[in-house]
């Protein structure tokens, strides 16, 4: 009878330090590829491809810009206004076709068929229809839990009448990145008068007005963007620095006001 009521015993404290060792061995496994993930910060890079002559897009925009405003300081919100819905009779006056351009690089990675609006992208990641409200806070906080590969910081920020310049400084590895520079409207306000939402005022935010990229050769450096014309002194300006990687992931950002 003993022996009978010993030997299940044993078998069972057998099959327990296996799962003990399992769970460990796969605590171990998380923990390295947490570390492979990065050792910095998580930042959530949101980046909308809208047009104002897109009658979807408005719910899009004003989505974005309410995440943003919840969290300000996690969240880099950019809208890159694209070209190809100027044709239906309203031309967008923030759309450019190397936004178009910058969109269909990334189609290309997520292997999607073709551009579409709105449509937001994560960290240069994955795309999603960026009306969609409870994928965009799921993703938020997806990515406000990942470490990063890199950390960025300026300095010495210094706006002119067509230029702002600053110093900058990358911490983690530089191989094959690069550092984007990029100039955000705060927000304007439209009449539209034809299109898909003729006869509606749209108030757009995050609007990206430039952008410029810079090769990393180095941890430190100096760097400058153009001031559009389409930029006043009235206008609020936010200077944002991504790092950028071949693959169009973003490792990294950092963000200022910039007072003209």
């Amino acid at each position: 009878m003993i022996k009978k009521i010993l030997i299940p015993s044993f078998v069972f404290f057998g099959m327990s330090l296996v799962a003990l060792y399992t769970a460990r061995a796969e605590d171990k496994v998380e923990m390295e590829k947490k570390v492979e993930s990065g050792s910095y910060e998580p930042v959530v890079v949101l980046e909308l491809f809208t047009s104002q002559g897109c009658s979807s897009c408005p719910p899009a925009d004003v989505l974005l810009e309410k995440a943003k405003k919840q969290y300000p300081e996690e969240i880099f919100a950019l809208s890159y206004h694209v070209d190809y819905w100027n044709y239906i009779g309203w031309e967008d006056p923030y759309s450019k076709s190397v936004y178009t351009k910058k969109q269909t690089y990334y189609n290309r990675k997520f292997k999607y068929r073709s551009n579409y609006t709105p449509e937001l992208v994560v960290n240069g990641k994955e795309h999603f229809v960026g009306s969609n409200g409870a994928k965009l806070i799921a993703k938020i906080s997806e990515y406000g839990d990942k470490k990063t590969d890199n950390k960025v910081a300026f300095k010495n920020i210094i706006a002119t009448d067509s230029r702002v310049s600053f110093d900058f400084d990358v911490e983690g590895s530089l191989k094959d990145k690069q550092l984007r520079t990029v100039l955000v409207l705060d927000e304007r306000t439209t009449v539209v008068k034809r299109g898909e939402n003729r006869n509606r005022t749209l108030r757009n935010s995050n609007i990206v007005v430039t952008e410029k990229y810079v090769p990393l050769k180095s941890p430190s450096g100096k760097s400058s963007i153009e001031i559009p014309n389409i930029v006043s002194k009235k206008d609020r300006l936010t200077l944002m620095i991504l790092v950028e990687g071949d693959n169009l992931d973003i490792t990294a950002a950092a963000k200022a006001s910039v007072k003209l």
